[in-house]
């Protein structure tokens, strides 16, 4: 009896990715990445078309309804080809390598990504979206599909040609470009080019479309706090005024889309990601304690709330996205018209549109996208309630449409990223139920997407869906959860977290450390099936394992006072900062991190945790707006480890007292809180 073809049929239907469950009922007949996908295209003879895309994606939804859904379109895939489907949340390792593939081809990245392999997964050809006729000259995907075929069918040593010459140049994913140490005449000249590329009317960078770049203007307000520059300042002030106020923003539900289509912050692509509203409540919690302004905290708290009330998995995690898409159409579920507007809010309804720009005939494609970057400024007390309580009744009335989908995987580099962001938000801000939360996350990860010791010996996973752990993690995911466990530490005091990272930051070391080159790779190196083991420093919309592990490195060694560990994160700037002579918005964050070895300010506070003045000391420290600070606090009682600066300080005359070290420097005990921010915030001018 002849075994069933396992690539002649839709194979997704036992994933654990909802991107990859929205086609598991394509007449497609995808495959999930796997050996058994690879080894039938060798026995048949056939290509390998590999579609990669995630489940907030609007063209992955517009290219699966036009090609993916029709029967013709189908055949023709499943005749020539073993068709794989990947959700590059779940494997950003596969999707980097093929991203970067296309990027050799000449072609703009994005997803969709359409890819043809050989069976040996080498890359011969590719691009992004097609359409299902040639239109927008770009060619109709059926005869994308027949002249590939019958190139690989015909033109053998062509499709060989351009695999091996991929093939090569992909090499070049694995060597980083080392350098020297990153003085502060080069950070300041990096965060100089980027003002000079600033929009400074709406903010952000120049141009459209525009995205939050936080990694970008975390560097500056890192130089904004080193040098007291107000341009500095102003920079990441205007950017979140802009994006708070604008349509970015969803002024009923909380939290920021994924980015503006154009230049005003306006239109979005609607989808809200996990990873960007962390990083912007990260600079949210820092521009409020600078300011004290009320839109950074009203902003925080909304965003917060969107998280608790929508993203939460079973009471604990976050969910990776909300879709732009509901009802078959972007925006749907985001979007007004003045007549309905004025049915639910009555007499409300007029100032009401004033202050969000209302329009009779919309101010998007004929709708109204919810907005106040026409009048920005707060009110007074009574007007904000009364639009407070409008905002609560169009929030009850859009409950009731066709929702967004939720991508419901938890990601451990995502929650790491928002865990990190809350503990932190939560600090500075004086929330300890974000600290909670936080905290929650975290128990998930170890409880949830932790390999037993006999299986793994405590190794990640990168993804969890409904009781289902899946996929290797990656180094990115080591990287954030460090960096959450070491802000956990510093918020709470709880040694646990930081046992956690020193184990974490062993295993990274173990299985992703590159110990010829420097730098760690992004996949371990028990990890199958990839043709090479990429190796970046770049921060994209998320924050890169390498320059992650920099401020890792550094804070784990500051706080345990280990010079090795210092040692490691200056060689591992230096295997990469030769990056900055060849694209000098690269790598913020690993320049950010070399200026945080070097100014880092060691803050420790002696006293208990009950007494009134300890916590009076707590929150000046936190509340300072550096983000250089390295922060603990202790029990007169304990002792800091050995090589800390800080070591053997005490009380000051019995009050509970702050000392502020810089190297092994430090400063006189520090009882009144007021002081103690001023210390903080001294500045150094360029």
């Amino acid at each position: 009896m002849t075994a069933p073809d396992p690539a002649a049929t839709n194979a997704l239907g036992n994933e654990t990715s909802p991107y990859l469950l929205q086609h598991r009922d394509n007449p497609v007949h995808w495959q999930p990445w796997s050996d058994a996908a690879f080894a039938a295209a060798k026995r048949d003879g056939k290509p390998v078309l590999l579609s990669i895309g995630y489940s907030a994606c609007h063209w992955c939804h517009v290219m699966a309804h036009e090609s993916f859904e029709d029967d013709g379109i189908a055949a023709a895939m499943n005749r020539d080809f073993v068709n794989i489907k990947v959700d590059r949340e779940e494997r950003p390792d596969v999707d980097q390598i093929y991203q970067h593939a296309l990027a050799l081809l000449g072609e703009q990245g994005g997803w969709p990504l359409t890819m043809f392999l050989t069976a040996e997964r080498e890359p011969f050809w590719g691009g992004t979206y097609f359409p299902p006729e040639d239109r927008w000259g770009r060619p109709g995907f059926p005869r994308v599909l027949d002249r590939i075929a019958a190139i690989y069918r015909d033109e053998g040593d062509k499709v060989r040609a351009n695999a091996d010459t991929l093939k090569s140049a992909l090499a070049g994913l694995g060597v980083n470009q080392p350098g020297g140490a990153i003085a502060r005449q080069t950070f300041l000249q990096v965060a100089d080019f980027l003002l000079s590329r600033m929009d400074n009317t709406h903010g952000g960078l120049a141009g459209a479309p525009k995205f939050p770049q936080c990694a970008l203007f975390d560097l500056i307000w890192r130089a904004y706090a080193e040098t007291g520059n107000p341009q500095y300042r102003n920079a990441v002030l205007l950017l979140l005024d802009r994006m708070s106020q604008g349509g970015i923003y969803d002024h009923l539900g909380g939290g920021y889309a994924r980015y503006s289509t154009d230049m005003f912050w306006l239109a979005p692509h609607f989808e809200k990601m996990l990873y960007d509203n962390a990083q912007i409540l990260e600079l949210l919690a820092h521009a409020w304690a600078e300011t004290g302004a009320d839109l950074y905290r009203i902003r925080a708290d909304e965003t917060v709330a969107w998280l608790t009330r929508e993203m939460l998995i079973e009471g604990r995690a976050f969910a990776s996205a909300l879709d732009a898409d509901s009802e078959g159409e972007e925006g749907m579920f985001y979007v007004w018209s003045r007549g309905e507007v004025e049915e639910l809010l009555g007499g409300d309804a007029e100032a009401f549109c004033e202050a969000y720009d209302v329009a009779a005939d919309g101010n998007w494609e004929g709708k109204v996208i919810l907005n106040r970057s026409q009048r920005p400024m707060l009110g007074d007390a009574g007007h904000e309630a009364m639009l407070e309580r409008c905002r609560a009744v169009l929030l009850g009335a859009r409950a009731a449409r066709p929702r967004p989908g939720l991508d419901d995987k938890v990601l451990a580099d995502w929650n790491g990223y928002m865990i990190h962001a809350l503990a932190l938000a939560g600090a500075i801000m004086d929330r300890p139920a974000w600290i909670g939360l936080a905290a929650g996350a975290f128990d998930f990860v170890l409880d949830e997407m932790t390999l037993d010791e006999d299986s793994g010996g405590g190794r990640l996973v990168h993804s969890w869906r409904e009781g289902r752990a899946a996929h290797p993690a990656t180094a990115e995911d080591y990287a954030s959860l460090i960096r959450a466990a070491l802000t956990l530490f510093e918020a709470t005091g709880e040694e646990r977290y930081l046992a956690q990272a020193r184990r974490w930051t062993e295993t990274i070391d173990r299985h992703f450390l590159d110990s010829a080159g420097g730098g760690y790779f992004l996949a371990a190196d028990d990890v199958p099936g990839l043709i090479v083991r990429a190796k970046s420093v770049h921060d994209n919309a998320t924050p890169s394992s390498n320059g992650l592990m920099v401020h890792n490195l550094a804070r784990l060694g500051l706080l345990a006072g280990d010079t090795a560990l210092l040692d490691r994160a200056d060689a591992l700037v230096r295997a990469f900062s030769g990056e900055l002579n060849r694209n000098a918005l690269a790598a913020p964050l690993l320049a950010s991190g070399a200026r945080l070895l070097e100014t880092a300010l060691q803050t420790v506070v002696v006293g208990p945790a009950d007494d009134p003045d300890t916590q009076a000391l707590v929150r000046a420290a936190w509340q300072s707006a550096a983000p250089a600070r390295v922060f603990r606090r202790i029990d007169p009682q304990d002792r800091l480890p050995d090589g800390h600066p800080a070591q053997g300080k005490g009380l000051a005359e019995g009050r509970p007292a702050a000392y502020v070290c810089q190297g092994m420097t430090c400063s006189l005990p520090i009882a009144d809180p007021a002081a103690l921010a001023e210390r903080l915030t001294q500045r150094s001018p360029a």
